[in-house]
């Protein structure tokens, strides 16, 4: 196919490149040393994993990323139950690939595979601190692909770091790790953008587009943006001729397509996983005071809600320095400026916050894009230092802005006590730089006496700012404790009674963390992704679960009948300071058969739903928690909007309820074995709509026997589907013990394969009886993965036949001339 770059008809620009050797790696070593030692000393300060003995694993990282980096060291290992397709480990099965595309996308998290599993919380650390470091040499090799500048280099290495240490790095993307692949993607797009603009790398392009996207779409999307306006900006300033702005464009638009099409095998998935996903928290956007937002460019700020503009006093002081720079052509400086202020606007005004955001506001953090502005403003500072120091002129004009900044901020609450000094010293060292640099005679002496002062203020304030970030995240955000002998004692129990296919293992109702069965092992309920399927949530709320997040980290239940219903052979508890116990009980296989008829449906009782999807009466139901049970019976509580203490009798043992929509609901609950009708539940505090349910365990034997009787007798799992073998003449319902999430199509005898059926929100099939065995198989496919690898192979074959005309030209070029 012709490409753009075969029929284009502009002469080609002159190559702006930032120089190759020993200088540019230098300034890249700098900023990435600077990176480094900033982070790993605040931590050391603030004495945080792995340099103290405080965790790091606050909120979604300890909760989400590092049990899903573990679950990713299984699969680089073969140790996992499942693959890329699916993941039979959580939720009773779900879909893997749109999580890998959302959390394990990027190119670093392959690191985990050289870390012992047990060090999965030091392989994540690692991870995080490399990446803030690329960030640091993705951002200074731009700068100086923008201005060489060779004399200033040490410049762009310390303005480099300055922008992978901002504040939305530190304060919020240090946590949320695949946030920090928005970070290096910013400078990378940005290169991109220029090779475009110069006709240069018209392969490496989309490759790195294509890796920016599947490493972390969602700041991708951002990241694009920025770069877009970046490349407007260029062409405005760069380029004189119409046409070569619109070719330009046209090329850079071309890459980006072929860069985002080769995505597509990922980017689809994760798109359609998001539309069956469980409805996150939504909210109207709120524009923070303009006291907080100006607050948060001082450092040792902390906010979840504003917009974290830290950057370094230094980096601060050129950027608006630039404005006043009389040695920048006037054009430049205020287009750079001008950039700087309506992207900072941008934030405060709901529809460009939304065009920021996809259109939808996030759940939390509602100023996600601020990497962006501060690689902005990173370019500004670079471009004002350049070509030469800003004069006397700009720097009163640099620091009336800072004035402003600290004038404003000093309104809000935000403000801590290190921030005004610590804003003030990097303002003294960023001047007493500027002015050694000035007046030394030694090149070699001003450069470093200029770096020392530049580089120490920076990792002086970064550091504050991280340790500060670290304390305040502790006492603000739930905490999850790194891998220790808790959680090997609990990864033993569960390896040891491992069954599966014949039998799931749940790794217990008491969690460590909201994905146990990714980062302990086993096969349970409990899930936790932004991905987490409505059908899920759903049918295991019908059943009596519990669940935190609005409904996206579905916890355990513990309960016989849907341990029966959905295989749980085995399950392990560990109460608190206890070493963890193994309970077993016969379970049907993974596949079994109901009779034929209307599927039922679920209603308002979760004993009543459990009994339709068992298929046998088993629970008595009291009309009063104070009625109690017969004797011999197991009683269990279902309140799922309390938030207390409940027990069974006088002497039972006291089991917490945590409820409280919209945020938690609370699972229903075994109180214990019933001496009889006295033995009633007491609730602290009082609370009238809980239900109280009474099972008999002879019922139950008896309906799980039958279900193992009439069930699969042999039972094929795989990475991406399962097949069994039924008895001869069964007829009905064949029913798989997991939830119908989109993607599952099912054959009966090697028939045609069909969307699977639903039975109480599992996956099922209709049988015809007949005189031999019966063979049922599902093979489950991600939405969006045919049309995604489509759109894969069609940008593959852009990008070859891109690659073949270019082979063409080149040759052409080479040629002699003939009259």
């Amino acid at each position: 196919m012709p490409t753009l770059e075969a029929v284009q008809l502009p002469p080609a620009a002159p190559a702006v490149a930032a120089g190759t050797g020993r200088p540019v790696a230098r300034a890249s070593a700098l900023a990435a040393l600077v990176t480094v030692v900033a982070v790993c000393a605040a931590d050391a300060v603030a004495r945080t994993f792995p340099f103290g003995r405080h965790t790091r694993s606050v909120n979604d990282l300890g909760n989400q990323f590092v049990p899903f980096h573990a679950h990713l060291w299984d699969l680089l290992h073969g140790r996992a139950h499942g693959g890329a397709l699916v993941n039979w480990q959580s939720g009773y099965g779900t879909s893997f690939l749109p999580d890998i595309g959302t959390y394990l996308g990027s190119p670093f998290a392959l690191l985990v595979g050289v870390f012992p599993r047990d060090e999965i919380d030091l392989a994540v650390y690692v991870i995080t601190v490399l990446k803030m470091a690329a960030a640091a040499v993705a951002m200074t090799v731009l700068l100086l692909t923008l201005r060489p500048s060779p004399g200033r280099r040490w410049a762009a290495g310390v303005l480099g770091a300055a922008y992978a240490l901002c504040g939305w790095s530190v304060i919020e993307a240090t946590y949320n790790t695949m946030w920090l692949d928005g970070l290096i993607a910013f400078p990378m797009l940005c290169l991109v953008g220029e090779w475009a603009r110069t006709r240069r790398h018209a392969l490496i392009g989309p490759v790195v587009v294509a890796l920016a996207w599947t490493a972390n779409f969602y700041t991708a999307y951002m990241a694009t943006i920025g770069a877009g306006l970046v490349l407007l900006l260029r062409l405005f300033l760069e380029e004189t001729e119409v046409r070569a702005r619109v070719w330009a464009l046209a090329r850079a638009a071309w890459t980006s397509a072929l860069g985002i099409g080769l995505s597509a095998p990922v980017l689809f998935t994760v798109f359609l996983g998001t539309k069956h996903a469980y409805p996150g928290w939504s909210k109207e956007f709120d524009p923070v005071p303009w006291s907080d937002f100006l607050a948060r460019w001082l450092p040792a700020t902390y906010s979840f809600s504003s917009p974290a503009l830290f950057l370094g006093t230094g980096a601060l002081l050129l950027a608006g320095a630039l404005a006043f720079n009389r040695a920048v052509p006037d054009r430049e400086r205020y287009a750079w400026t001008g950039l700087a202020l309506l992207v900072a606007l941008s934030f405060q005004w709901k529809p460009t916050h939304l065009a920021w955001h996809a259109f939808q506001t996030p759940n939390g953090s509602p100023y996600r894009q601020t990497f962006v502005l501060s690689g902005i403003l990173v370019i500004a500072a670079w471009l004002c230092v350049a070509d030469g120091l800003p004069d006397r002129r700009a720097l009163l004009g640099g620091g009336g802005v800072l004035a402003v900044i600290a004038g404003g901020a000093a309104f809000s609450e935000l403000v801590s006590p290190w921030s005004y000094p610590l804003f003030f010293g990097g303002l003294a060292a960023a001047l007493g730089a500027l002015l050694v640099a000035g007046r030394a005679r030694d090149r070699r002496a001003m450069a470093l006496t200029a770096v020392l002062l530049l580089a120490g203020a920076q990792t002086a304030q970064a550091a504050v700012t991280v340790a500060y970030g670290d304390r305040e995240r502790l006492h603000r955000l739930d905490s999850y404790p790194a891998w220790g002998s808790a959680h090997d004692a609990r990864e033993a129990a569960v390896a040891g009674a491992d069954g599966w296919p014949a039998y799931r293992t749940d790794p217990g109702r008491r969690q460590i963390t909201g994905n146990d069965p990714l980062l302990l092992g086993g096969e349970g309920a409990s899930y936790y992704s932004s991905l987490t399927p409505d059908v899920l949530t759903k049918t295991m709320t019908a059943l009596g679960g519990g669940w935190t997040s609005r409904g996206r980290s579905v916890q355990s239940l513990d309960n016989p009948v849907t341990d029966a219903v959905f295989a749980v052979g085995a399950r392990v508890r560990a109460d608190k300071g206890k070493a963890p116990t193994v309970t077993r009980a016969p379970v049907p296989p993974l596949v079994t058969v109901r009779g034929g008829g209307p599927a039922p449906v679920y209603g308002n009782s979760p004993f009543r739903n459990q009994e339709s999807l068992l298929g046998a009466r088993v629970y008595t139901l009291p009309r009063t928690v104070g009625e109690g049970c017969a004797a011999g019976q197991e009683a269990f509580l279902w309140a799922p909007e309390y938030t207390g203490w409940a027990r069974l009798g006088t002497t039972g043992k006291w089991v917490e309820f945590r409820g409280g929509a919209p945020k938690r609901r609370a699972a229903l609950a075994p109180l214990g074995v019933s001496t009889g009708p006295s033995a009633r539940v007491e609730l602290r505090p009082a609370y009238k709509k809980a239900q109280l349910g009474c099972l008999d365990r002879g019922a139950l034997t008896a309906a799980v026997e039958r279900l193992r009787t009439t069930g699969a007798t042999d039972v094929h799992v795989t990475d991406s589907g399962v097949r069994a073998v039924l008895p001869a003449g069964a007829a009905g319902t064949a029913v798989f013990a997991m939830p119908r999430i989109a993607g599952w199509r099912c054959a009966v005898n090697g028939g045609a394969a069909k969307p699977a059926e639903s039975y109480l929100g599992l996956v099922s099939v209709q049988l015809k009886g007949s005189g031999s065995p019966s063979t049922v198989s599902c093979d489950f496919r991600p939405p969006g993965l045919k049309s995604g690898a489509a759109a894969g192979a069609a940008g593959l074959a852009g990008l070859i036949g891109t690659g073949a005309l270019l082979a063409v030209r080149k040759r052409r070029a080479g040629e002699p001339k003939h009259p």
